[in-house]
């Protein structure tokens, strides 16, 4: 119980697993969650194997009860948790109105519900452990809204608004709120997604990309607080960009990313 502990949601593939296995490597015990048992079996092997210290199990990041079992369970008897990552998501593409309505609902509950259900059962094991932090992966999408992205889109303009709340307010408790916003990543969940914005910029990120991300934005010390990580030289400069430009510049950028080659 010495060492430091993450509590990791959509860890059996992609970002989460390799975040899994980055904490892993500097030495986190850490605690992979997901629904495919499979999947969290062979990165347990995995990490195991690499004498790394892991416990699994699954967890429906909507359900309430799951999660307060699956923290406590973790958790331990000492109550601690350095390090909750947000990352369970889905993701579907195409044009708003042909996107059926369960497959809408299934990004809202996972993307962000997920989160909002997370965050309140973690908080008293943040509270209870000096210099915790929640990290939620956020996205570039909530730069501007996407148009083959509508509601994927939302779900994280909603989670970067839920961050900056917390940030503000938990820092009394001595808890860090952040979100990495990573462009297109080359996972599973891109798989087969061809959308204006992935045909103009690309699917350049590797899921290690952004778990090494994760690690180091975990582990830098600012003086000013920091909130939001861009991740890749293409997230960074649109992120710049849409600090410094109007609306409308914003808008504008957008559609010509989002609308060539389609």
């Amino acid at each position: 119980m010495n060492s430091p502990a993450v509590f990791i949601t959509g860890a059996a593939a992609g970002i989460g697993r390799a975040t899994a296995l980055t904490f892993a490597r500097h030495g986190y015990r850490v605690g992979a969650y997901d629904i495919d048992l499979a999947g969290l079996a062979a990165l347990h092997s995995e990490i195991t194997g690499r004498g790394g210290e892991v416990t699994t199990g699954e967890l429906d990041v909507t359900d309430a009860a799951a999660w307060s079992a699956r923290l406590a369970e973790f958790a331990g008897a000492a109550g601690e948790l350095d390090i909750l990552v947000n990352k369970a998501g889905v993701l579907t593409a195409g044009a708003f109105q042909d996107i059926p309505l369960p497959a809408q609902r299934q990004m809202i509950d996972i993307n962000f519900t997920g989160a909002l259900t997370g965050l309140p059962a973690a908080f008293p094991y943040l509270r209870d452990t000096a210099h915790a932090q929640a990290v939620n992966m956020c996205s570039a999408s909530a730069l501007y809204g996407q148009p083959e992205l509508a509601t994927y889109s939302a779900t994280k303009f909603a989670l970067r608004a839920l961050t900056e709340a917390l940030e503000l307010r938990w820092r009394r408790y001595d808890i860090r709120v952040l979100a990495m916003w990573p462009l297109f990543v080359k996972t599973a969940m891109t798989d087969g997604v061809e959308t204006g914005s992935t045909k103009s910029l690309g699917v350049n990120l590797s899921a290690d990309d952004v778990a090494t991300a994760v690690y180091s934005a975990t582990h830098r010390h600012n003086r000013l607080p920091k909130v939001h990580y861009p991740v890749g030289r293409q997230t960074r400069v649109l992120a710049t960009m849409g600090q410094v430009s109007p609306n409308w510049a914003q808008r504008l950028l957008t559609k010509m990313l989002t609308c060539s080659g389609s």
